[in-house]
């Protein structure tokens, strides 16, 4: 019998954050992720279910909304992400699948994504060194789907002193790496 144990992406037992000068990342594994796609012209019974179901409007282009414990971020024409934390949630997926039916196609993206949450006052000065989002002038909420050195990631301005910046779980050593490097070089 095989005695396995869950790693984080960066593979470790525990979740890592680091503190460098003004600014703290921290590796988050405490978030289920489903996509959600509308099937052609369900956009409406899409939203129409998520409302009813969960209270959640799904965010216009480049946003994100919120309805506790549940959020979603636009990801593309009628695709969103929806997040919900997972110790609630572990089958998110499955719930969506259940009360949207047809409407929409849902994957399961749990553990196909890294995700960093990157707090302190000089993150305007770590992302235009990884970067050409304009993080600078990100509202709160607003969602931005870029290059962060060479991967393609999201970047969530959740408040307006953290951003979470969500990429590929294979490419989670590199994504740590880079946000250290520019972390140390304006310490």
């Amino acid at each position: 019998m095989h005695n396995l144990k869950p790693l984080t992406p960066l593979g470790h037992a525990a979740p890592r954050t680091d503190v460098i000068g003004a600014i703290t990342i921290t590796e988050n594994t405490e978030t289920a992720l489903a996509s959600v796609a509308a099937r052609d012209g369900q956009s409406a019974q899409v939203q129409e279910a998520l409302t009813q179901h969960f209270g959640l409007s799904l965010p216009a282009v480049g946003q994100s909304s919120a309805n506790d414990p549940i959020a979603a971020f636009w990801m593309g024409p009628d695709q969103w992400m929806l997040t919900a934390p997972h110790s609630s949630h572990e089958l998110l997926a499955s719930e969506l699948k259940a009360k949207l039916g047809s409407t929409a196609s849902v994957a399961e993206q749990t553990d196909g994504w890294c995700q960093f949450v990157v707090t302190g006052e000089a993150l305007g000065d770590l992302f235009e060194r990884l970067t050409n989002a304009p993080v600078r002038t990100m509202s709160n909420g607003e969602v931005r789907r870029t290059t962060l050195e060479h991967l393609g990631v999201f970047l969530w301005r959740r408040t307006e002193g953290e951003i979470a910046i969500l990429g590929p779980r294979s490419s989670a050593g590199s994504l740590h790496h880079a946000l250290m490097a520019a972390a140390k070089s304006i310490a």
